[in-house]
């Protein structure tokens, strides 16, 4: 399908100023309230609006379905397949729950994002040495009734297939007894395409499948859990893509 050359016009010389301005502000009032409370809430509630800035800069909609199987007062840990970058922003605005991410330490480096990423409590780990750090973080989280973000795939889908899930955040859900919250998100990779600078409007949705009890469960079972995880994303893509018609390409 081609894209009209207005989209590339409009992604240079409009949205990516105004997403440079919006992550400026709101990420300076993030990083400026990590000096008076770590919690990391103020700032969560930055990154939402600059989320909900972003998707309507864009033009995107998202259409949220099974909201209500969060429970906003318990941390859990969510996971989802990965199409765009933009699956952040969409994630940030529509779940009702504090949210930290695992991202790459090299990010941590970024100005502004990695500086927000470092002083409000997400979780910036080396990909070489990830579990110590990963582990310690999440016992945290308990304490503040926070949830974490993971997207197991570790790369985003080129075509919107689902891709191979690694285990270990599924290992570490079990060590930690926290809940396994998987989420489908379809339509992004339309909105902005792995490889891509350009963006387009669309419309997304955003899926949330029952959780998944892990205390009964002993690390052993972390593979039987990916796969547990991975079959209610795909059913929920599956789903997905026979109501909107699309199909992957």
């Amino acid at each position: 399908m081609s894209i009209p050359p207005f989209h590339w016009w409009r992604t240079v010389f409009y949205l990516i100023p105004a997403i440079s301005l919006y992550t400026l502000v709101l990420g300076t009032l993030s990083i400026g309230s990590s000096f008076f409370t770590r919690s990391g809430h103020f700032a969560h509630q930055c990154a939402r609006w600059w989320s909900r800035l972003i998707l309507r800069t864009t033009g995107v909609e998202v259409d949220a379905r099974g909201l209500e199987r969060i429970d906003p007062a318990r941390s859990c840990i969510i996971v989802s397949n990965h199409q765009s970058i933009y699956d952040i922003p969409v994630i940030f605005w529509t779940l009702p729950v504090q949210l930290r991410i695992i991202a790459k330490a090299s990010l941590g480096r970024f100005p502004v994002l990695g500086w927000h990423l470092r002083r409000t409590g997400h979780v910036l780990v080396q990909r070489e040495h990830p579990g110590a750090a990963v582990f310690e973080r999440v016992s945290r989280l308990l304490s503040e009734r926070s949830s974490l973000l993971v997207f197991p795939e570790g790369t985003r889908s080129v075509d919107g297939r689902l891709g191979r899930f690694r285990g270990g955040i599924f290992r570490l859900a079990i060590q930690s007894g926290l809940p396994v919250v998987p989420i489908a998100v379809e339509g992004s990779r339309h909105v902005m395409r792995k490889g891509r600078l350009m963006t387009c409007p669309g419309r997304v949705l955003l899926a949330v499948g029952d959780a998944i009890d892990t205390t009964t469960l002993k690390p052993d079972d972390a593979k039987a859990l990916a796969a547990h995880a991975r079959e209610q994303i795909d059913a929920m893509l599956a789903g997905a893509m026979s109501r909107t018609g699309r199909l992957a390409s």
